[in-house]
């Protein structure tokens, strides 16, 4: 289980959610509209170390080196 972060995409609202898989649908807390993952904060490697390419979306990346 992670906490991500996600934005409505409807009233813009910002919030946390605790979610069992990273790709499954997550709804805004206060307008029930769907919410967007957001991508902020320090990444880090597979391997522990901080990386300054790592966008944490891992669909759009060739793996970490």
């Amino acid at each position: 289980m992670a906490l991500l972060q996600y934005k409505c995409t409807g009233c813009n609202l910002e919030f946390e959610q605790l979610v069992k898989d990273s790709l499954q649908d997550v709804f805004c807390p206060k307008c029930k509209e769907k919410a967007k993952r957001v991508y902020s904060g320090q990444m880090f490697s597979a391997t522990g170390k901080t990386t300054k390419k790592c966008t944490g979306n891992c669909k759009t990346c060739s793996g970490c080196k």
